[in-house]
């Protein structure tokens, strides 16, 4: 059984490459139940969480990701999530590879916001706020610097040596990263949040007209990253409608609060990959991307990553 660990990943997943995987897997689908959510005690009292996400296409492949998320992890400075990827033949069932849910994870959030932004980010944008300083910031700043034009990453952090860190290791890449003490929407073309937060850091009132807001991190009912304000105003896409309706933190409580209903929300991504949504209309349109993840996701970057490891095997 082939075992890809995280740089064998990276160097299997380069970003035009899993962004083109992903737009595919959402244009033709596949069988993906919502994921399987489980709480447990975690360090100190905190909560830790159990997921399983499935997803299969007959006679093509199955494959389910195991995640740990505990966030008490922070403050003992290890990573907040721990996840494996096991791909199998659908037809036999027998086992074909194992991957590095953690990598995996990352490279794909990132590819599924930067596919969002092909659609709803204006092409010229070179101003991104990161918001947070963990391993999925770290893909979305990689991958946003290679698919738009940047000139500035401003990266803020609730922990502010986090920040600072994060933004000196994508400045010795070359990147134009800097930490900053605080956050300000809007100076920013695009903004995205990476974060665990479960009070609002995107205000709609903070946001300049023409923003592209990419939300990532509040994967549970009791986190959130905005206000209703902001989703009330924009132009409003999420991964999957019923992993947002039922998971995503910023549409619940912003619908349970009064501020939008359901019908705000304009399209997923399958139906801007169709073609059937345009995305944005006009420059000064603010737009907002929410994901909580989908299991074809993982799906596509696994089967992506195990095609191309081997073609690279095979020309040696």
């Amino acid at each position: 059984m082939l075992h890809l660990d995280r740089a064998a990943l990276r160097a299997a997943l380069p970003w035009d490459a899993l962004v083109d995987a992903l737009a595919a897997m959402f244009r033709e689908g596949c069988e993906a139940p919502l994921r399987h959510r489980h709480a447990m005690p975690g360090a100190g009292g905190a909560e830790n969480t159990l997921l399983l996400m499935p997803a299969w296409r007959a006679g093509g492949h199955t494959g389910v990701k195991i995640v740990h998320v505990a966030p008490g992890n922070a403050a003992r400075g290890e990573p907040a999530v721990h996840a494996a990827y096991l791909l199998s033949d659908a037809a036999t069932g027998a086992p074909l590879a194992l991957l590095d849910g953690g990598e995996l994870t990352d490279r794909r959030t990132a590819a599924a916001s930067l596919l969002a932004a092909r659609f709803l980010a204006r092409p010229d944008s070179r101003r991104l706020l990161l918001l947070g300083s963990g391993k999925v910031a770290r893909a979305l700043a990689e991958g946003y610097a290679a698919r738009f034009p940047l000139t500035d990453i401003a990266i803020w952090s609730p922990t502010a040596r986090n920040a600072a860190r994060l933004a000196a290791s994508l400045a010795d890449e070359g990147l134009p990263a800097r930490a900053v003490d605080r956050p300000d929407p809007a100076a920013a073309d695009i903004v995205s949040a990476a974060t665990l937060s479960a009070v609002p850091l995107v205000r709609g009132a903070d946001v300049a007209p023409g923003t592209h807001v990419d939300l990532v991190g509040a994967y549970r009912r009791d986190m959130r990253e905005s206000d209703g304000a902001l989703l009330a105003r924009a132009t409003l896409v999420v991964d999957t409608r019923a992993g947002a309706l039922a998971e995503a933190g910023d549409i619940v409580q912003a619908i349970a609060e009064g501020a939008i209903g359901a019908d705000r929300i304009a399209a997923d991504l399958a139906e801007l990959c169709r073609g059937t949504h345009p995305g944005r209309r006009d420059a000064e349109e603010v737009t907002v991307f929410k994901s909580v993840g989908w299991a074809g996701e993982d799906l596509a970057a696994a089967v992506l990553a195990c095609g191309r490891h081997a073609g690279t095997a095979q020309g040696r």
